[in-house]
């Protein structure tokens, strides 16, 4: 599978680190831990939309676009990634921003993401929650051609077979690292949301014969319906790379137990987790994505679901920025002497 058949902006720093966990292995008493830090791609303090949009932004390019459209919801990494990748290539970038938790707070609904989308340059509007907000951003967008400018859209996560080629790259970049040290690896858990990542992941995976399964731990949908998601957009990918059926229904699997009261609004073992990864590894997590995730893993540890003598990986998808909006989520005054 060769990608650079595809039109690709390489931006990103990578490959990104591959390290052990000591200090979470032994308080785990479980797996042997690993993390690939995809918080730490380099654009805008990092995350893992970086990768596709080093793919979708090259398409842009590609069609003229002098103008990028793209929405999420309020502390969107996605979004935030997306106005850095405009500034760095010089393009306009409008963003609609998705009210998905009815949260007055003034730091999540301005500061963290928000704060960084507006000092990369990018304009943004608002939305109330529910809305189709794709067929809301194709409205603003045709609004936008109607004045002239060039607009190149994507959806939210930058989740399409395009921006999925991203995390194809990774699958591959991920098992170059294993095999250069020798380690068999036994999983590979992560985040999902948008499918992108997943998505992405699976397909490289399948397409090398890996023989790794790998864990979505969703932060929205209902388990059905992100294993849906994932697996057209996997099949789409398949597809595009020319290696169509190398993904089977069952190759695909999500667990939607850490989801809580509902996407964004951050739990109490989410929480929990981030404290965890911050105290022993002094990795920071964020409220939204990478921390439910993180707190699916711990407790699948803590089950049995992962055992002593495997080698097991946590995929960081980043999104750090996003503490900053959150900040109401946590007990300040416990640290208070």
């Amino acid at each position: 599978m060769h990608l650079a058949r595809y039109p690709r902006r390489f931006i990103a720093h990578l490959p990104t680190p591959f390290e052990r966990m000591d200090r979470l292995t032994k308080e785990l008493n479980g797996p042997e831990i690993w993390i690939k830090r995809d918080d730490c791609t380099g654009l805008s303090t990092g995350g893992n939309k970086t990768r596709k949009l080093e793919f979708l932004m090259a398409e842009a390019e590609l069609q003229g676009a002098n103008m990028v459209i793209t929405q999420g919801a309020t502390q969107s990494n996605h979004a935030r990634q997306t106005a850095a990748f405009s500034a760095k290539l010089g393009m306009d970038c409008h963003i609609l921003l998705e009210d998905r938790t009815g949260s007055n707070n003034a730091n999540y609904n301005n500061n963290g993401n928000v704060l960084l989308d507006h000092l990369h340059g990018a304009t943004t509007e608002k939305r109330p929650g529910g809305l189709d907000m794709n067929a809301e951003m194709e409205a603003v967008a045709e609004k936008f051609r109607a004045d002239g400018k060039n607009v190149y859209t994507i959806p939210g996560g930058g989740s399409n077979p395009t921006g999925a080629l991203g995390y194809v790259n990774c699958a591959f970049e991920l098992l170059a690292q294993a095999n250069d040290q020798g380690l068999k690896l036994d999983h590979i858990v992560h985040a999902t949301g948008s499918a992108g990542t997943q998505a992405g992941l699976i397909v490289g995976l399948k397409a090398m014969n890996a023989q790794i399964p790998l864990l979505g731990i969703g932060v929205r949908a209902p388990k059905a319906k992100q294993e849906e998601n994932v697996y057209n957009l996997a099949c789409a990918t398949a597809e595009k790379l020319g290696c169509a059926g190398v993904v089977q229904r069952e190759d695909v699997v999500a667990n939607t137990d850490y989801v809580g009261e509902g996407y964004g609004i951050p739990t109490e073992s989410g929480i929990a987790a981030i404290q965890t990864f911050a105290e022993l590894e002094s990795i920071l997590l964020d409220p939204v994505y990478s921390a439910k995730g993180a707190a699916g893993f711990i407790d699948l540890i803590r089950k049995g679901r992962f055992k002593k003598g495997e080698r097991v990986v946590f995929l960081h998808t980043g999104g750090s920025a996003a503490l900053f909006g959150y900040d109401a989520a946590f007990d300040h005054k416990a640290c208070w002497v």
